[in-house]
């Protein structure tokens, strides 16, 4: 089959190459400026620093197969096997930073990132993809893996019926701030990660201690209810609030750099209860974080089964 991906993140990316490796022809198209969604990593002031997903970890067989084989591939590293505590689940991140497990996957794939999907309509027994620079791609099949809301304008404008449970998924809106400091002297503890300290924070990451940056750096990730409190205001008042609130995990460090990053579905709120959904009677599949859980796994997972329900059809 001729099959278009909508969406090069993780999800994306991992049902490419599964369907790839069948034997279809795959193109991933992505409106970013390069593959990798959430799996997203900044160079900045000599360091390096993770402003999507900061680790993951694996539950299941199946994904354990893939991160074997990363590892073995030098693409990712265990970090940690807990942060306050060892609970003996070890936590992974991309060696050169998670946005490196992206490219790895994306690497002699047909991926096509400043291509932004515009609409998607039924042609006879085809699909028309269409770009927003007017241009139709045809297809036998189609993967949206994009947050369920564009995903939904695009099957709204296909005429396609969207569950109405899976219509009103909604998303935590994520605030992050990158600060590149001038030494080690902060107040992250070993071994560089700390999850939900208070009503503020969500996460705050040491990307030396993760072995991504050899210039101190530190991510922080505001909490949902913060962050939505100050998702649109003023981006000059915002960077100036988050350098004020993060002062006290600086300790005695100072910035040499820091940017303000947003992430408007960063989380889902609710997960379909199945790993993706397949419009019925229609060779067209919704997957991503949102099917299979929000976590770098559920993600995976989540694009591997809408290549096998593809693969069903062939």
């Amino acid at each position: 089959m001729r099959i278009v991906v909508v969406g090069a993140g993780l999800s994306g990316l991992m049902a490419a190459r599964s369907l790839v490796s069948s034997g279809h022809d795959v193109t991933v198209m992505d409106k970013g400026r390069s593959p990798g969604g959430r799996l997203a990593t900044r160079r900045m002031a000599g360091a390096r620093l993770d402003h999507g997903a900061q680790f993951f970890t694996v539950r299941s067989a199946e994904f354990r197969a893939h991160v074997d084989a990363w590892i073995a591939d030098g693409v990712v590293h265990e970090w940690c096997r807990g942060f306050t505590a060892q609970d003996g689940h070890p936590r992974y991140v991309g060696t050169d930073g998670m946005n490196a497990i992206a490219k790895h996957l994306a690497a002699g794939l047909d991926v096509r990132c400043d291509h932004l999907v515009f609409a998607i309509r039924r042609d006879g027994d085809d699909w028309q993809v269409q770009t927003d620079d007017a241009v139709d791609h045809q297809a036998d099949a189609v993967i949206l893996t994009a947050p369920v809301p564009q995903s939904f304008s695009l099957l709204f404008g296909a005429g396609i019926e969207m569950p109405a449970e899976m219509r009103g998924t909604d998303y935590d809106r994520t605030l992050g701030l990158l600060a590149v400091l001038d030494s080690d002297d902060h107040s992250v503890p070993a071994p560089g990660g700390v999850q939900n300290p208070d009503d503020t924070f969500q996460f705050i990451g040491d990307n030396k201690a993760k072995g991504i940056s050899e210039v101190p750096a530190l991510t922080f990730h505001f909490s949902p209810a913060f962050s939505e409190a100050r998702f649109d205001a003023d981006p000059a008042e915002v960077h100036a609030e988050l350098l004020e609130t993060v002062s006290p995990w600086l300790g005695r460090a100072g910035v040499v750099e820091s940017q303000v990053k947003k992430w408007r579905f960063a989380t889902p709120r609710r997960a379909w209860p199945e790993p993706c959904w397949m419009a019925p009677g229609l060779p067209l599949v919704l997957a991503g974080d949102a099917f299979a859980g929000p976590k770098v796994e559920g993600a995976a997972l989540s694009g591997l089964a809408a290549a096998t329900a593809l693969n069903s059809m062939a």
